[in-house]
Parts: C-alpha cells; sequence; structure tokens
C-alpha cells in the first residue's frame, strides 16, 4: 500500500505527463502556414484563385515581377509583370525577380552594381505603378553554380545595401547537397525550392516534377546547412511530356490526366497515352503514333515530402508553386 507522501508525489506528477503528451501532441500535429508563388506575366485572379489565396495560412504572396537575363551582352529584363485593374488582395506582396545564371558570367564589378540598382529601380516603379503592398523583403531566384557564385553573392550584398531591404533568395537541391563546392549565399533567409529533381526531357521513368528519392538523398544532411532559417517551396503544377517518332521530347505546360480523356488518345499506363489520330492538340499540332506522358503530384507525395522535411526542420512555412485555378482547384492544402 503506497504511502500518503507518495500519492501527493503521484498527484503532482501524473499532471505533468498529461501536460508533456499534449505538448507532444500538439507538436506532432502543428501546421506550417502556406501561401503560394505568383509566375504569371499579367496579375490577375479567378474566383478560384482568390478564394485558394484568401483560405492560405501565410500572410504573403510571392509574386514574379520579371526575368533578368543577359541578350548580346546587355542586362535585360524580361516579361515584366503586368496588372489587371481588378486584382486586389489582401496579402503582402514579396517581389520575386528571377536571375539567369548567364547574366552572372564575366560579370564586371561595375555591372554588378548597375544590376543591383536597376532590378530595384524596377521592382519600385512597379511597386508604385500598381499599388501594390509590398513587405520588407526581395527575393531572387537564381540557379548559380561554382562558377558564378561569387559574382553571384557580391550582387545580393549590393542589392542588400541599395535596398535597405532583406534580400532572400532560392536554393536548389543540388546547392544543398554540395554546398562546400557551391557555397553559402550571404543571406540571412532562403527558400527550398523540393521540385525540379530532374529534367523531363531525359526520359527516365522518373518523375521529373519531385522525386522523393532523390530529393532525400540530396538533402540527407540539411540539418547541417549553415543557414537555418529556411522555407520551403513545393511542387503542384504539371505537365506533359510529349515524345514523337524519333524520340524527342517537348513540354505542353498545364496538362493533367483528365485532359487525356479523348477518343483520339489511347491509354498505354497508367500515365500515359498514345496519339491515334493527327490533330490540334492543347494548342499543339501532334501526330498520330506520338505519346504524352503527364508529371503531376498527388496530395499523398505532398504529405511523405513534408514528413520527411519535418524530421529536418522544427518550423518553415510552404509556399507553393504556383497559383493557378488548373492547379489549385479541387486540392486540399490542409496536409496533416
Amino acid at each position: 500500500m503506497k504511502s500518503t507522501s507518495e500519492n501527493n508525489l503521484s498527484m503532482k506528477i501524473f499532471p505533468f505527463f498529461i501536460f508533456l503528451l499534449l505538448l507532444i501532441s500538439c507538436k506532432k500535429q502543428e501546421k506550417h502556414p502556406y501561401t503560394f508563388y505568383y509566375w504569371k506575366t499579367n496579375l490577375r485572379l479567378d474566383e478560384t484563385e482568390r478564394k485558394t489565396l484568401s483560405r492560405s495560412t501565410s500572410p504573403y504572396l510571392y509574386i514574379r515581377f520579371f526575368d533578368i537575363d543577359k541578350v548580346g551582352g546587355k542586362f535585360q529584363p524580361v516579361a515584366v509583370l503586368t496588372k489587371d485593374k481588378n486584382f486586389t488582395t489582401q496579402k503582402q506582396i514579396v517581389p520575386t525577380v528571377f536571375v539567369t545564371n548567364q547574366t552572372f558570367l564575366h560579370i564586371k564589378a561595375n555591372e554588378i552594381d548597375f544590376l543591383a540598382k536597376s532590378i530595384y529601380k524596377l521592382i519600385s516603379k512597379k511597386t508604385n505603378e500598381y499599388h501594390l503592398k509590398t513587405n520588407n523583403e526581395i527575393q531572387i531566384d537564381c540557379d548559380w553554380n561554382s562558377g558564378t557564385k561569387d559574382d553571384y553573392f557580391a550582387f545580393l550584398k549590393k542589392l542588400q545595401k541599395i535596398s535597405g531591404k532583406e534580400v532572400s533568395c532560392t536554393l536548389r537541391l543540388h546547392q544543398v547537397k554540395d554546398k562546400n563546392l557551391m557555397g553559402i549565399p550571404p543571406v540571412k533567409k532562403v527558400y527550398l525550392m523540393c521540385y525540379s529533381t530532374s529534367s523531363p526531357l531525359e526520359n527516365s521513368g522518373h518523375n521529373s516534377i519531385l522525386d522523393l528519392n532523390v530529393m532525400k538523398s540530396y538533402l540527407s544532411g540539411l540539418e547541417t546547412y549553415p543557414i537555418q532559417n529556411i522555407e520551403v517551396a513545393l511542387p503542384i503544377y504539371s505537365w506533359g511530356i510529349v515524345t514523337n517518332h524519333l524520340g524527342k521530347h517537348k513540354l505542353i505546360n498545364a496538362l493533367s490526366e483528365k485532359d487525356l480523356k479523348n477518343p483520339d488518345f489511347r491509354k498505354i499506363s497508367d500515365h500515359e497515352i498514345l496519339i491515334l489520330k493527327d490533330g490540334f492538340y492543347f494548342g499543339n499540332f501532334l501526330n498520330k503514333g506520338f505519346k504524352i506522358k503527364i508529371e503531376e503530384i498527388s496530395a499523398e507525395q505532398l504529405r511523405e515530402a513534408l514528413q520527411f522535411l519535418d524530421t529536418k526542420m522544427d518550423h518553415y512555412s510552404i509556399i507553393y508553386y504556383q497559383l493557378d485555378h488548373k492547379f489549385v482547384e479541387g486540392r486540399n492544402f490542409n496536409y496533416f
């Protein structure tokens, strides 16, 4: 029989264990705030996109303002954003700029300064012209490599100084795996792009948008990455890979399996069809005998990706690529 002091001790310890179990349970059920990238050239939302965005749990929306490329030795803005007069959002906008890697090939110090000033000037112009409510961040998207890292990192520092903003950047899987070769960008926050795990034109038989085994392999040491403030970009887009008689491939964006329900197509595998009749399909003239393979991302794939990432990081937000009714319609983004 227990003594009175033992009973009192048990009564004190029991509530503590209940609290501990509740704490662990809440941690497991914690949902990551989520929002979207907007990557189209015209800023407008249809009803599906507007409702989906309003339900998102992050206060931000990441909008691609323009791309930068080097054409004829000169820096050129490409596909600069336009805005529909009816566009509105309560989200704080994070201006995002994609810069091609070749932009930094053989770049000079004075050109880095010019590039940073020009990018910030155009961001400011579009922000004011369209009366956009932006936050204090600029995101740069660039697939830098070991040959361009020094100049790219110098550009990030220069943009930070010129703009007075928090400059963040994207981080690809290979840049995590090969961090000693690729270097660590001089920013406080990075966005880990968990997609484009291989080329869609390799005909490897794997899903080139997101191969979970590839992602897990490349991110096996993610917890040791020097920058700890990491947000996660996940794919919800899809496409069709067309293969002709010679085995050459081309992409048709935004195709899904429901688009392949056509009497002129014959299903030859779970995700692939054979075209039975010459004709215009999805804005392209495709011949009889061509094949179309669909690559898209299921809720189960996203769930498994998040379960893996949860073993590597405690807290992070999710940015889905991208906000388009073709990709968001019918999706439930509460994967936990």
